[in-house]
């Protein structure tokens, strides 16, 4: 994995189509990136499978947000 985008994303990192949270980054062969929140890196993942070189999906953090002590393994 590249190392720039095993960086992981923030809360300042936004989604390019809504603005939300971005959980999914995905590098294209231009060089360029792609931000999408949880919502829009699904919509779009059939088409990013074809033109991105790397998706970084950390789409799992939002599970590990929800947990409480009761639910936490």
């Amino acid at each position: 994995m590249n190392a720039a985008l095993a960086t992981p994303l923030t809360s300042a990192d936004r989604c390019d189509r809504c603005g939300a949270q971005a959980y999914v980054r995905a590098r294209l062969e231009s060089g360029g990136e792609l931000l999408f929140c949880a919502h829009h890196g699904r919509e779009h993942a059939p088409k990013l499978a074809n033109v991105a070189v790397e998706i970084h999906d950390e789409t799992d953090r939002l599970h590990e947000d929800s947990k409480t002590p009761e639910t936490a393994g």
